[in-house]
């Protein structure tokens, strides 16, 4: 790193660069693919038009409306992060025509910026959009290798410097739109210092250091970190981004008290999620212990900001990961990847996007009603991130979180070692790691044992592991590991039902392994039939491949699916249970 204070007490875990973990075929590469040939297929010109009319210049292309419309809501909002997700997708792929799209947006982008930063004026988020550019042009650097994007993101903060606010300031969601730009009262400053000390890493620009150090949002984390729950009636996503910027400032500057309050939050975002690992109904979140989310299922169909919301916990979670080891961050991961982001519906070209899971009682699936919301910016850079989340190194050997298919090669003591992951987890209950290492080699596997896998186990080459694997733990597996030595895990998955809060009891999710189990609803109804927790717990698959379950049989079973494999059925996430 060209830029480095004091760093952390204890040395990460490391990520893996996008290119060195493949997602094999299923649905994670699935919808990698999806996001990455939208993006190649948008029009350039369309892109720009908001940054080229607002700087006076011919702006050939149509105008894609909705919130990317030039003089609307947030013009230009998800460039920075188009630009980002390609540049992430071209260090996963080596996809050329990727790399040179990325070439091409920047610099007809950089022809846009003038020294009055004219973009910024009388726009709703100043702060906001910056933040995205900026993210966008260090990826555009660091993974796509583009050396002029050193010097646009220059340019772009003169540009965007004299339109920012004095310091973080707070969400004001009673604003009129429009309204009081001079407070940017709509705007979110207190994102910015994760992108900001990731660019003063890259360049050495102090310039973005002391930005970063400006828009630290401290009002919000020392309450935090001294365990002061100031979440409730925050906007929920923009809170939980922010958190990241908290992690970056201790991982760049040592600040403990930054650390705390990260992890602080996170243990009262999830004490306050849905079982899909969810949270804040209606953007917001809510006053613990007070039932706000059981009763959000009456009538709130706002239920989770997904690909945004999911974006910024699995960021969070994987920066926490690396600094704790903790196998929580880990499990959280896999809740929020297979409940909620992962059923997200795909993009379409005109614009419409998945923006809020749906969790009331008579629940489908839909688009947003604007063109190109937020959503349709994080869903193709959380797709990209799925490269990072699963695996991670240290001086010790290799952490294997997620368990999807994939293969990964790493080095480690000078040696490259080949990890290939054979699974159809979560439906499957069993994990082969395949090792092979271009030596013989000592060093460690750890292997995430989910929270709820009570009864997991080991092979090694056929032999079962003499200890327990203590569920919600790494265990380390060392040895020294020849080419094709395998280790297969057993993870059984149980059903088990949880309440939606304690004020609702009786309100429960079903859950097999880390899948929430849907229950399909054939018509629309104002409450759903009552069913006990016994038949619940009941419930089978009709085959060992089927990705369905019921509760009894025949035409009256009740019909349960995990969240991506529900399309345009209506479902119902919790179902009331009465006494057997």
């Amino acid at each position: 790193m060209r830029g480095a204070l004091a760093g952390p007490a204890v040395t990460p875990l490391e990520e893996l660069s996008y290119g060195q973990l493949q997602v094999g075929p299923g649905p994670l590469a699935r919808q990698m693919q999806e996001n990455h040939e939208l993006l190649l297929g948008l029009d350039e010109d369309s892109l720009l038009r908001p940054f080229r009319v607002r700087a006076g210049q011919r702006a050939p292309g149509r105008d894609l409306g909705g919130w990317y419309d030039t003089y609307d809501f947030a013009p230009g909002a998800t460039f920075g992060q188009w630009v980002s997700a390609l540049s992430r997708y071209y260090a996963i792929s080596g996809d050329e025509p990727t790399r040179d799209k990325v070439a091409r947006l920047i610099r007809a982008y950089s022809a846009t910026i003038d020294r009055d930063g004219r973009f910024y004026q009388n726009n709703r988020f100043p702060a906001y959009i910056y933040d995205k550019l900026v993210g966008g042009l260090v990826d555009a650097r660091a993974l796509a290798g583009d050396s002029a994007a050193v010097d646009i993101l220059a340019r772009t903060t003169r540009a965007a410097a004299p339109h920012l606010p004095p310091h973080a300031m707070p969400h004001n969601e009673h604003a009129a739109p429009g309204a009081d730009f001079s407070e940017h009262a709509w705007d979110e400053s207190y994102t910015l210092p994760e992108n900001q000390f990731r660019a003063w890493h890259l360049t050495g620009d102090d310039r973005h250091r002391l930005l970063a150090r400006r828009f630290l949002y401290d009002d919000f984390f020392e309450p935090l970190s001294r365990g002061e729950n100031v979440l409730p009636g925050k906007h929920a996503y923009s809170h939980v981004n922010a958190l990241s910027s908290a992690v970056s400032a201790y991982l760049s500057q040592g600040t403990t008290m930054h650390l705390r309050a990260a992890r602080n939050a996170f243990t009262m975002i999830t004490a306050q999620s849905y079982a899909t690992g969810g949270w804040g109904p209606a953007e917001h979140f809510v006053e613990p212990g007070g039932g706000a989310l059981g009763d959000s299922l009456a009538s709130e169909p706002r239920s989770f900001e997904t690909p945004c919301g999911a974006y910024a916990h699995l960021k969070l979670a994987r920066y926490l990961l690396r600094i704790t080891a903790d196998a929580r961050y880990g499990d959280s991961m896999e809740r929020v990847l297979y409940n909620t982001v992962l059923g997200a519906l795909p993009i379409q070209s005109d614009g419409r996007a998945f923006y809020y899971s749906d969790y009331t009682r008579t629940a489908r699936k839909g688009f947003f009603e604007h063109p190109w919301p937020c959503c349709s910016g994080s869903l193709p850079m959380v797709a990209a991130d799925y490269s990072l989340n699963s695996c991670f190194t240290d001086a010790s050997g290799i952490y294997v979180n997620l368990f999807v298919p994939a293969n990964v090669r790493w080095h480690h003591r000078g040696a490259a070692v080949d990890l290939s992951i054979k699974t159809d987890y979560p439906y499957d209950s069993s994990v082969t790691l395949v090792v092979r290492p271009t030596r013989p080699l000592d060093f460690a596997i750890h292997v995430r044992v989910p929270a709820w896998a009570e009864g997991a186990s080991a092979r090694i080459n056929g032999m079962r592991t003499g200890e327990p694997l203590q569920p919600g733990t790494f265990v380390s597996i060392e040895r020294e590991w020849k080419a094709g030595d395998r280790i297969e895990l057993e993870l059984p998955i149980r059903l088990r039902v949880q309440s939606v809060d304690a004020a609702h009891p009786d309100t429960v999710a079903l859950l097999a392994g880390p899948l929430v189990l849907m229950r399909l609803i054939d018509q629309p109804v104002a409450r759903a039939e009552a069913v006990t927790r016994a038949a619940l717990l009941a419930a089978r698959r009709p085959t060992q491949a089927a990705r369905e379950w019921n509760v009894g049989e025949g035409d009256t079973a009740m019909r349960l699916r995990p969240f991506t494999d529900i399309g345009g059925e209506r479902y119902r996430v919790y179902q009331d249970v009465v006494p057997a």
